[in-house]
């Protein structure tokens, strides 16, 4: 059974960083797409980044390039995503998805994902 578990949410000041991480277990880690969404209350949920695991591809959402990082440690198992100068609008829940196919995908699509985490939430004060 594939558990994927998010850790480290807070709350910070803008302009400060954090670093969320997602553990995964029971999961072929290595040729699939693993991703970052967010949902902020009243608002649909969004994908922020994501790897192609296998080559170690990224891709981002306009609203945070330069800003967050998405990385893997494939011996851990792990997937991260590093954020720094956040702003109150980053605040949400953000939750880690992954894929169980390899083919290509619309990354920033919730429907191309099977597995969810419970998410971690993110809280940006002004």
């Amino acid at each position: 059974q594939v558990q994927l578990v998010e850790s480290g949410g807070g709350s910070v000041q803008a302009g400060g960083s954090l670093r969320l991480s997602c553990a995964a277990s029971g999961y072929t880690y290595g040729t699939y797409y693993m991703s970052w969404f967010r949902q902020a209350p009243g608002k649909e949920r969004e994908g922020v980044a994501a790897i192609y695991t296998g080559s170690g591809h990224t891709f981002y959402a306009d609203s945070v390039k330069g800003r967050f990082t998405i990385s893997q440690d494939s011996a851990k198992k792990t997937l991260y995503l590093q954020m720094n100068a956040l702003k109150p609008e980053d605040t949400a829940m953000y939750y880690c998805a992954a894929t169980s196919v390899g083919r290509r995908i619309n990354w920033w699509e919730t429907y191309e994902y099977n597995y969810w985490g419970q998410g971690t939430q993110v809280t940006v004060s002004s």
